[in-house]
C-alpha cells in the first residue's frame, strides 16, 4: 500500500472546537500519532507513540460518519504523514469546514487552499523556537490562524515583537495568544495585551476548563 494510503492514527472522536475562532462547535478530530517536536508544555505526550494504521479511505468513513459540519486533523503533527494531503482534500469535496493544527515546523506549502491552517510560531518557553519555518507565512492567508502558546513575560514579549516586525496582522486578521495551562495567569496576559494595544485574540482551552487539564478524548 502507497505511504499516501493509509495514516497512524491515535483516535478519532466528536466534541466541541475547544480553541481557535472555531471554538465551541461541534467538531470531529483526527489525531494522527507522532511529532517531531517536543515543546516544554506539550499536551498531548500520548500521540507521540502508538496508534493504528488505518486505510485513508476507512479513516475517511469514520470521520464523515461523526456527522459534524466541522472536521479537524491534528497531532501529534499531521502533516508529517504523506497521507494527510490526500485525506485534507477528500474531506473539503465531501463538503466539511476542514481545520488542521500545525506546529509551524511542518512545510504548510502543500496544504488544500481550502483548509484553515491553525499554525503555531513557537515561543522560546516551548524549547523548539529554533524549529519555527518562517518561509511558512508566505502561505498564511486570511482565512488562516497564527497560534502563540505563552508560558512567560518573556515569551508575551517574544509574541508582541514578532507580530510587530513580520506585520503578522496584515496576513492574517486570527492572530490567537493563550497561555500554558497553569503556568501563566490569563489575567495578565489580558493585562499585557491591553496595554500593548496588541491585535490579537486572547482565547482559553475550553475543553481543559469544561472537563480538565488532562482529559483525553474530549
Amino acid at each position: 500500500m502507497p505511504k499516501e494510503d493509509s495514516l497512524v492514527i491515535h483516535e478519532i472522536y466528536a466534541s466541541i472546537q475547544g480553541e481557535s475562532t472555531f471554538a465551541g462547535l461541534r467538531c470531529t478530530f483526527v489525531r494522527t500519532t507522532g511529532c517531531n517536536l517536543r515543546c516544554s508544555w506539550c499536551d498531548t505526550p500520548q500521540a507521540f507513540y502508538g496508534g493504528t494504521r488505518m486505510a485513508r479511505a476507512d479513516v475517511l468513513t469514520q470521520a464523515l460518519a461523526l456527522g459534524t459540519p466541522l472536521v479537524e486533523l491534528t497531532g501529534g503533527e499531521p502533516l508529517l504523514q504523506p497521507g494527510t494531503l490526500p485525506l485534507l482534500r477528500e474531506l473539503c469535496d465531501a463538503g466539511r469546514t476542514v481545520l488542521i493544527e500545525t506546529s509551524g515546523e511542518a512545510d504548510v506549502s502543500r496544504v488544500d487552499p481550502r483548509v484553515h491552517k491553525i499554525m503555531d510560531l513557537k515561543a522560546p518557553g516551548s524549547g523548539e523556537s529554533h524549529r519555527n519555518r518562517w518561509s511558512n507565512l508566505d502561505h498564511i492567508g486570511a482565512r488562516d490562524e497564527l497560534k502563540f502558546v505563552l508560558a512567560s513575560r518573556h515569551d508575551y514579549e517574544w509574541m508582541r515583537d514578532v507580530v510587530r516586525a513580520r506585520g503578522l496582522a496584515s496576513r492574517t486578521p486570527h492572530l490567537l495568544a493563550s497561555t500554558v495551562f497553569g503556568a501563566l495567569s490569563p489575567r495578565e496576559l489580558v493585562s499585557w495585551v491591553m496595554e500593548d494595544a496588541l491585535p490579537v485574540r486572547v482565547q482559553l482551552q475550553m475543553h481543559k476548563v469544561i472537563w480538565s487539564a488532562d482529559a483525553t478524548g474530549v
